[in-house]
């Protein structure tokens, strides 16, 4: 664990406040779900709370599924790091964040699809081009994102209708499945 210097104090009602630059750092955003940990040494821990990761086991069979399917790298992402993937290396994408322009795609509640003039790489570090982005929103909530990538990083394809919904769908499951 990391030591950070500051000090805050509890309020009243049991608050204290994370300050900005750790909020930033660690991309925690109002409203998002924090878990709390104790342990032996009397330390209190806070850890951002993923839906999704929760169904990382389920998420990395569907990503199976989807790879099989269209022959194309899937990779599902919570809301900052990517947590299952198939059709491309697990070590040279898992537990990576995403990219600032994919999280600003993610908070708009759009879909990316690629073109001839557009692209993106929605991973840090993984140099790929993604070919379709669909958010998966539960509740109304943005949890987080199906990407489909190019066969062929070479240059960018242009997805085809058929993938372009089937990662629509992908994402509407996904979603369904953690309201429930």
């Amino acid at each position: 664990m990391k030591a950070t210097g500051i000090v805050r104090r509890i309020d009243d009602l049991g608050r204290v406040v994370i300050p900005k630059e750790i909020r930033r750092t660690m991309r925690i955003r109002e409203g998002d779900p924090l878990e709390i940990y104790t342990d032996s040494n009397g330390e209190v821990i806070f850890k951002k709370y993923s839906l999704v990761g929760e169904l990382s086991s389920s998420a990395s069979q569907y990503c199976e599924v989807l790879n099989r399917s269209t022959n194309l790298p899937v990779v599902i992402c919570d809301r900052d790091h990517a947590i299952a993937v198939s059709g491309i290396s697990k070590k040279e994408v898992l537990d990576r964040r995403v990219s600032p322009e994919l999280e600003r795609i993610m908070e708009n509640r759009e879909s990316f699809i690629a073109s001839q003039t557009e692209k993106l790489i929605p991973i840090e570090g993984v140099d790929r081009n993604a070919l379709v982005t669909c958010p998966i929103i539960g509740a109304g909530d943005i949890l987080g994102v199906i990407i489909f990538f190019s066969g062929d990083n070479s240059d960018v394809s242009i997805p085809s209708q058929t993938e372009i919904k089937l990662a629509q769908v992908a994402a509407s499951f996904l979603g369904k499945q953690m309201e429930e």
